[in-house]
């Protein structure tokens, strides 16, 4: 529950620069910590969130950081970029 409260909090602050890519509606997000309210499952198996297109800041930019993407990392659409080469750039 501290994450989810975390995450609401925080969703006023930008996006790491550093992250890449495009949400893949992979759902992983809509699980942390626990399964969200809005997620629902279509005649095809599949989850997609109900209210996609006005989803708040949490979830519109989640994962905002390196550590929040590692919770998801093994199916998010996003990644982050960090090559010490690219933060100087």
């Amino acid at each position: 529950m501290r994450h989810k409260i975390e995450r609401m909090f925080t969703s006023i602050l930008p996006v790491d620069k550093q992250r890449t890519g495009e949400c893949n509606n992979c759902g992983a997000c809509c699980h942390l910590p626990f399964r969200c309210y809005f997620l629902k499952s279509g005649e095809d198996g599949k989850e997609y969130c109900s209210i996609y297109a006005i989803r708040p800041p949490n979830c519109r930019k989640f994962p905002r950081t390196l550590e929040q993407y590692n919770h998801v990392k093994d199916t998010c659409g996003f990644s982050f970029n960090t090559d010490k080469d690219q933060k100087d750039k």
